[in-house]
This record gives C-alpha cells, structure tokens and sequence, in this order.
C-alpha cells in the first residue's frame, strides 16, 4: 500500500528524488514505491507521468501488473543508488558509458513521439508526446530522469544529508556548494540541537 507520508522531493533534481523514494524520516524506513499503487502516487507527487496516463494505466492493468512495474522500478532504482554512490565527488569520465548500458537500453523502449497542437492564443505548435501502451512505461519518464542526471549535473556536487542516519541525497545548488543538508527543517534542525546540547554539557563541567 502507499505510505500516506508525502514523497521528499528535496534533491533538486527528479533523478536523485527517485532514489530518495526509499528514506527513513522516522523511526523506521519508508518505500514510497513498495508496490503498484505506491509507484503510480510517487510519479504523481512527482510530477513525472500526467494525471491522465496515470489514471488510464492503472484502470487498464491487470492484477499484479503494477506491483511487477514496481519491482522493476526499485531494481533500477537501487542499480542507480550504487552507480552514483561510486562516481559521487567528481565528474563523470568516459568510462562512464559502459557502465550506464542499462540505462540505455532502458531510454530505447520509449514510444516517444512530435505531434502538432493547437495552442490556446489559435497558433501552432509542435508538442512532445507519448504512447503509454502498458504499466511498464511508466518506467521511461524515471529513465529520463535518472539519464538528465547523467548529462546535466556535475556529480561533484551530488551529496548524502550529514544527518544521523540520514540517506537522503541531493544536488548541492548553493553558493558556494555549502549545503550539509537534506532539509534545514528536519536533519539541520535536529544537528542544531545536538550541537546546542553539547555547548551546554561543556559548560556544565
């Protein structure tokens, strides 16, 4: 079933939020895709899939159909985990495209179209499409995702939160690459008070 936390969106970059889709915000970890339904809420939240081919899809799916779209889903989603654990800290070389094949090949079962659209102002325009012919292309937009990170951030900057026991990561946009956080709200608050604790257990010696 779908957790009824909200996805953490915190990465500034969808393909890194994917991989932040498995966190522990609390006591316990939480799998925002754990199965069918909870993948079709966490491409909603994210904003990857529109409302419409999302609602389509999953009437038409068979029983299991999405829970199996799902399992592929976290494969993927942990193969990427531990290529960008690898190659955080610095760009990507060459050497990189060998190990992305999977991604490739991922990326050339898109049934992506061009079509013209008639736009609100009466001109033309040419518009991106695409056939959602079953539950597993809902796998393509994550795949595109996953791929802009590849060719649009500089993995130097991809960090893991420094909160205690906190796996979330994210692209670190800031001045001066100065983020430590996945949240100021939650893992920055949390290392404020802990540092606020132990000033005062210095003082009291």
């Amino acid at each position: 079933m779908p957790t009824d936390l909200p996805a953490m969106l915190i990465a500034d970059a969808p393909g890194i939020d994917f991989l932040n889709s498995i966190a522990t915000p609390g006591a316990a970890p939480v799998d925002w895709i754990g199965d069918g339904a909870g993948l079709v809420s966490w491409l909603r939240q994210a904003g990857l899939v529109p409302e419409t081919q999302l609602a389509e899809i999953a009437a038409r799916a068979m029983p299991g159909e999405l829970d199996r779209v799902a399992d592929q889903a976290r494969a993927l989603r942990e193969w990427f985990r531990g290529f960008v654990r690898t190659r955080m800290g610095a760009p990507l070389d060459a050497s990189a495209i060998e190990e992305l094949t999977p991604l490739s090949r991922l990326l050339e079962r898109d049934e992506a179209y061009q079509r013209l659209v008639l736009q609100e102002d009466g001109r033309l325009a040419l518009e991106r499409a695409r056939r959602w012919r079953s539950p597993e292309s809902l796998l393509i937009p994550i795949g595109e995702a996953l791929a802009r990170v590849v060719v649009e951030e500089d993995f130097t900057h991809l960090k893991v939160c420094e909160g205690h026991a906190c796996t979330l990561m994210f692209a670190d946009r800031t001045r001066g690459r100065a983020r430590r956080w996945c949240s100021m709200a939650v893992c920055g608050n949390r290392a404020k008070v802990a540092a606020h604790r132990n000033r005062q257990r210095a003082h009291g010696r």
